[in-house]
């Protein structure tokens, strides 16, 4: 009885108390709230630092590692990540020209530094490149180098992939264990969160008087939106368009599988709904389906990519980091790997986010007080486009198949 009278409850709840005592806390700005309050952000900073690196570097290797390599399966796979690629890849792609053309950044939002951590120092785009090969294996977890971590992981999936089948299985056993591990280590951090919540409510009232553009967050959540309302709506029925499939008979036959994903935020949950409408409503073959929704709800996460690289370069540029535009450019890749390692992370996107920033040295006042408030109601829109995405990817993958196989039968 106990416990399932604890699942009846909106864990938002607790982030709505944590603000409310947030706010009345910075108001009376007694000493104590303040010592408090800074304690307990810096504690959970260090906690996010902790699981940063290795959420993105387990993440990637046990997603990738776990890939299957028979010849009909790596076959099917391949079409399923060209076009998980494609989609993900123009998702960032769009998400970082709304980004420049909006431009929400205004150093207003933080008019003076935040003594959290120093923003890191800016370096040559030849430099940056030169970093993301490491000399040793520990020396991008000891330096907070994040992409030689994207690299090392790149490169220990491939390598685990080549490897005979007896191999691959026992060190992709190993590496989801870990990643297992890391999840919950995340879980218990994403428990306490609404404590960190009001310490960074607490501290953001108490500084208060440094101004607030809340234009500037409008635009951030404008860029957003819209970068996923651009490929829910039309790159992704373009994309049917061009396979010679009906945006509007996928919408239809989909629809209660993204009512799921909308309500639940959860692509996961929407997945056997997802599998049954595709195969009842869409006509997919079970073989496709079974196949391609769980590889795609597991590494197609267009909405992700687009939520990561806003969010990485509003939040770093807000608090006086620069980058020049090919530096932008690349963040185009970096999200779509780490979306592409983002399933099972909870609250993913606003996890890996902050792990990237927290990799970064970048102060998190930005993400907490302000993006995690409207972090709900955003989750919610990127899991059905994430859904949304899943079905296409899918059905582009068995008009391909039944294509091929048409051409394989004997005149």
């Amino acid at each position: 009885m106990c416990p399932a009278h604890k699942r009846t409850i909106n864990p938002n709840i607790f982030f709505a108390i944590a603000i409310a005592l947030g706010v009345l806390c910075g108001y009376l700005q007694y000493p104590l709230f303040i010592v408090a309050a800074e304690a307990i952000s810096e504690m959970f900073i260090n906690l996010l630092k902790l699981i940063s690196l290795p959420i993105i570097f387990l993440s990637i290797v046990s997603t990738v590692s776990g890939m299957e390599g028979v010849d009909q399966v790596k076959r099917l796979a391949q079409k399923v990540l060209k076009y998980t690629l494609l989609t993900t890849v123009l998702a960032a792609t769009i998400a970082l020209f709304l980004f420049i053309v909006i431009n929400p950044i205004d150093q207003s939002i933080l008019s003076k530094p935040i003594d959290v951590q120093p923003v890191v120092e800016q370096s040559s785009y030849l430099s940056f490149f030169m970093k993301i090969i490491p000399s040793n294996l520990v020396q991008p977890f000891n330096e907070n180098q994040v992409i030689s971590v994207l690299f090392l992981a790149i490169l220990l999936s491939s390598a685990v992939i080549s490897l005979p089948q007896a191999h691959r299985t026992v060190l992709n056993q190993f590496f989801a264990s870990l990643y297992a591990a890391v999840i919950a280590i995340t879980r218990w951090i994403v428990a306490i969160m609404p404590i960190a919540v009001w310490a960074f409510i607490t501290l953001f009232m108490r500084d208060l008087d440094q101004g607030l553009d809340i234009g500037s967050l409008a635009l951030y959540l404008a860029c957003v939106v819209g970068a996923n309302l651009v490929q829910a709506f039309i790159v992704l029925p373009l994309l049917l368009k061009y396979k010679g499939i009906s945006p509007l008979k996928m919408v239809k036959g989909m629809f209660p599988a993204l009512s799921t994903a909308f309500f639940t935020k959860s692509s996961a949950a929407a997945l056997p709904t997802a599998m049954r409408c595709a195969e009842e409503n869409v006509g997919i073959s079970r073989n496709v389906a079974s196949f391609s929704f769980p590889l795609c709800t597991t590494i197609n996460m267009n909405a992700c990519a687009a939520f990561i690289l806003i969010t990485v370069l509003f939040v770093s540029m807000s608090n006086g980091m620069t980058y020049t535009f090919p530096e932008m450019c690349l963040w185009i890749i970096l999200s779509t790997i780490a979306a592409i390692g983002n399933a099972g992370v909870p609250m993913g996107c606003y996890m890996l986010a902050s792990a990237f920033l927290a990799a970064m040295g970048i102060p998190l006042k930005i993400m907490t007080v302000f993006i995690l408030p409207l972090y709900t109601l955003i989750d919610m829109l990127e899991s059905a486009i994430n859904v949304w995405s899943d079905a296409c990817v899918t059905a582009v993958v068995q008009q391909e198949v039944t294509e091929e196989t048409a051409q394989e039968v004997p005149a």
